[in-house]
């Protein structure tokens, strides 16, 4: 019986990858939903300002779906087009900490991406995913500070 070489190894880990990085996606398009009901029922003059921000972590969104969707395919993968249901809105506050429930999931998960990716190999994936972190982590301080933690 033959064993596994180097190029099953890799196929491995590529396929691994892409199945992460389309679960990645399928949360990225959760933040898109739970970004426009948001900015749509988030209401109260002290979050005026927090609004605005969850506009542009709106667009930010979609970009990072962008960049995840052409690593997938860059990898030989589809990307999904699937979503996870965004909870229900109860009030302002509590939208407020469902977007740093995920934001900060997303924060951990592209974390391990990146250095899953370097692991495979494939450091060109890695810097590809590096922006995204660095604005999720952005993401996860503005709505901590909108919550005032």
């Amino acid at each position: 019986m033959a064993s596994a070489g180097p190029d099953s190894e890799s196929s491995a880990a590529t396929g691994s990858l892409i199945a992460s990085l389309n679960e990645d996606l399928e949360l990225e398009f959760r933040s898109i939903t739970q970004y426009v009901q948001h900015v749509a029922c988030v209401t109260g003059p002290e979050y005026t300002s927090t609004v605005e921000e969850l506009k542009v972590h709106l667009s930010q969104e979609l970009n990072h779906s962008t960049v995840l969707a052409e690593q997938i395919a860059f990898l030989g993968g589809t990307p999904s087009t699937a979503a996870s249901a965004a909870p229900p809105f109860v009030d302002s506050r509590s939208a407020l900490q469902a977007d740093l429930d995920l934001e900060v999931a997303q924060l951990e998960r592209y974390r391990a991406r990146v250095e899953e990716a370097n692991g495979a190999g494939l450091p060109d994936v890695a810097e590809a995913l590096r922006p995204l972190l660095t604005q999720t982590q952005e993401h996860v301080r503005d709505l901590q500070a909108a919550l005032g933690k």
